[in-house]
């Protein structure tokens, strides 16, 4: 199975990925380096609010909320077993 690299907001609540790279620039980008959003980082969605937007991701054992437009446009790669529960639930 090959790696599918997938924007973070579209990782469903519970499940986990790898980030692989970021495209977002300027200050955000250097913010988001800081929390720890750098390659090979794993992250979990824990929750969203009731509008969708911002979701809570849990990064290094913190809980950072971040908006849509910002988890745009960090990458990862949806962690294997997470892939094959959610094609048992389709």
């Amino acid at each position: 199975m090959t790696d599918t690299v997938v924007p973070l907001s579209q990782l469903p609540k519970g499940a986990s990925g790898t980030v692989k790279y970021l495209t977002v620039q300027g200050q955000v980008r250097r913010h988001l380096l800081d929390l720890g959003l750098v390659a090979g980082t794993r992250i979990e969605s824990i929750r969203r609010s009731p509008t969708g937007d911002p979701t809570a991701f849990n990064i290094r054992g913190a809980i950072i909320a971040l908006r849509n437009e910002d988890a745009d446009q960090i990458f990862i790669t949806v962690d294997n077993n997470m892939e094959e529960k959610n094609e048992g639930h389709k």
